[in-house]
């Protein structure tokens, strides 16, 4: 597993990451079980970088983890756990305080057992209050205070992640960025990579469409946004399949494999085709068992695309993804 520098943060996160939404059933149940072989797989294969958030389960996430992590004992290596705050209850979407953050960001300390948090991201906080600039000022307080290490945001669109760069206390951004969508690549990514600001995709496999094994016939637990989320009725329609309707989000991957090499399947190539963007930090692929755990990981010691095969995407992705976006970019 390859390593890359975390924007200001000076960590050396692996380039595929642990999306650890699953953990708390959003996708479907899981196990205590699977997600203890999930997260003892991401440490054996060398992932050290775990993404979370308060609100991924009610908190269900974080707590395994720290269940897990205790277990593992004082010998084990130890993950950078990065975890989220701003969608939870008191706070989202109009009652922001800095009391409500700090206590937030609080309770994410006790149930991961950590005095502070390597790494706290605002997590799709409302335009509105990102340019009104308070919260910003509120995380810089909290670092000093030392209950958090470094601080992000995770983002729902391009024009809240420029807003969010324009602050020099950032460490890292965190973005959906995909075969997908792939609009971050025209001016975002150069111009985190100039200020230091590490960048994290989320959402790389587009819900599990990049994977090519969803078909017509793919059903989704009443608990996973793919099926409440679909259109949208939940939270950002952008989140779930990055904003492209199910069925034609199908033809699309049918038209989209014409591309790729077929060395390696689908999901594999396209989480390289992530990593050959020099500015991606690291990417947070999810996984609901151990084996996904280990083919995403595959993914860093492939090696990269040909430009010509980057070139094509590029026109696909322009001429027949794009238009087929819902939601803001």
């Amino acid at each position: 597993m390859h390593t890359r520098t975390l924007g200001k943060t000076g960590y050396q996160v692996s380039e595929i990451g642990l999306g650890c939404w699953q953990l708390g059933g959003d996708f479907g149940p899981v196990e205590d079980d699977t997600a203890n072989a999930i997260l003892h797989t991401a440490l054996s294969s060398g992932i050290n970088f775990w993404d979370t958030a308060d609100v991924y389960g009610g908190g269900a996430s974080e707590r395994r983890i720290r269940a897990f992590l205790q277990a593992s004992g004082d010998g084990a290596p130890a993950p950078i756990i990065a975890t989220k705050v701003g969608r939870g209850d008191g706070l989202y979407p109009d009652e922001y305080s800095y009391a409500g953050v700090r206590a937030s960001l609080e309770s994410s300390a006790d149930r991961l057992g950590v005095e502070t948090i390597d790494l706290a991201q605002l997590h799709c906080v409302p335009p509105q209050v990102l340019q009104q600039g308070d919260i910003f000022t509120w995380m810089e307080d909290l670092r000093r205070a030392g209950l958090i290490r470094h601080w992000g945001a995770s983002v729902e669109t391009i024009a809240e992640a420029f807003t969010c760069l324009e602050q020099p206390g950032i460490a890292s951004l965190q973005i959906i960025f995909n075969l997908f969508r792939q609009d971050a690549a025209e001016a975002l990514l150069d111009t985190a990579h100039e200020r230091e600001v590490g960048i994290i995709v989320r959402l790389p496999l587009a819900s599990g469409l990049l994977t090519g094994k969803l078909t017509k016939e793919t059903t989704f637990a009443p608990s996973d946004h793919r099926n409440y989320n679909r259109d949208g009725a939940a939270f950002s329609v952008g989140e779930t399949f990055s904003g492209i309707p199910f069925e034609p989000g199908l033809a699309l991957v049918r038209e989209l494999s014409r591309y790729l090499p077929q060395t390696t399947d689908m999901a594999t190539q396209a989480l390289r085709w992530i990593l050959d963007h020099e500015a991606v930090s690291t990417v947070i692929a999810g996984a609901s068992r151990p084996q996904q755990v280990l083919a995403n990981a595959h993914a860093s010691s492939c090696p990269p695309l040909t430009e010509s095969t980057h070139e094509q995407l590029a026109e696909f992705y322009r001429r027949q993804v794009r238009p087929d976006i819902r939601g803001n970019i």
